[in-house]
Order: C-alpha cells, then sequence, then structure tokens
C-alpha cells in the first residue's frame, strides 16, 4: 500500500472512533473503501498488521452494521469482505436513527421533568427543534438519493455490481 493510502486507511482508524467504531474497524471500512476487489481475512490482516482473530472480530461488527458484506468465491472457502451496497446512505441513516433516538430523550424529559429551570427546558428544546429541522432535512435528501439511485438503476458504491452474500 502505499503512503497515501496508508496515511488515509490510518485516518479513518481515528474518525472511525468519533463513531463508535474501533480503531480496527475504522482502518478495515477505509482498507476496503480504497479495494477494487473483495478482500480475505488473511489478506486484510496482512494489509492492515493486526492479527486474523482481529480483522475477523471488527469485520463482524462492520457486517453486523451494514457496513461491509461477505462476498463468496466459488470454490474458495476463505471469507472475503467488500463494502456493503448503498453503505454511506446506510451509514447516514443509523446517524439519523441516533439523532432521533436523542431528539425523543430530549423531548421526554423535557415533558416529564416538573422540575426543569427555563434555560434547561430552553435548551432540550433547542436539541428537540435542531434534532428535528436536521433528521426532516436528512431523510428528504436520502429519499433522493433513493430516487436518483432507483433511475439510474445502480445502488451503492460497487458500480452495480453485485455479489452474492
Amino acid at each position: 500500500m502505499d503512503r497515501a493510502r496508508r496515511t488515509f486507511v490510518d485516518r479513518m482508524g481515528v474518525v472511525a472512533e468519533s463513531d463508535g467504531l474501533s480503531p480496527i474497524e475504522g482502518r478495515l471500512f477505509g482498507y476496503l473503501l480504497l479495494a477494487d476487489e473483495p478482500q480475505s481475512l488473511d489478506e486484510l490482516a496482512a494489509v492492515l498488521q493486526v492479527s486474523k482473530a482481529s480483522v475477523s472480530t471488527d469485520a463482524r461488527r462492520l457486517v453486523e452494521r451494514g457496513i461491509i458484506r461477505r462476498a463468496l468465491r466459488p470454490g474458495d472457502r476463505k471469507d472475503y469482505y467488500e463494502l456493503a451496497p448503498d453503505f454511506f446512505a446506510d451509514l447516514v441513516r443509523n446517524r439519523v436513527k441516533r439523532w432521533a433516538a436523542l431528539q425523543a430523550l430530549a423531548s421526554e424529559v423535557r415533558g416529564e421533568a416538573a422540575d426543569l429551570t427555563p434555560a434547561v427546558k430552553q435548551r432540550l428544546a433547542s436539541v428537540t427543534e435542531v434534532s428535528a429541522l436536521v433528521i426532516a432535512r436528512v431523510n428528504d435528501a436520502l429519499a433522493e438519493w433513493d430516487r436518483q439511485s432507483r433511475t439510474r438503476g445502480v445502488r451503492g458504491s460497487m458500480g452495480g455490481r453485485r455479489q452474492p452474500a
């Protein structure tokens, strides 16, 4: 891997931590983002310079989040991984769910806690209002993305290439 790609992959490990992923999950995601073909656990472990067990564990977590998926190669029993179709839109959808949960929590405490000061009520109202606006706009953008994807007949990052999962 060249220096630019290595730097990108390593930085993805740092960025991923802010989203609640492990550094290895972020690096794995970053590497697969740059990969043209599905990668085996052995290949991923070697290029990321981590154990095969770590890659396997973190790959499983990314599969559960819908970011990557297992890919099959006929006649090969190894596990291969690639980005899931529409992975980025799915990442955004998951973030919207987290924002909606925060919005619901702020709204709930604002409605149920009788002893909140006006300043605290205003802060919670701000969280609720900003969340509602952002969630609505992002959902509109995702709906537009889905419409455009259907029109083009291509979904996601794999250029229309579909692999059995």
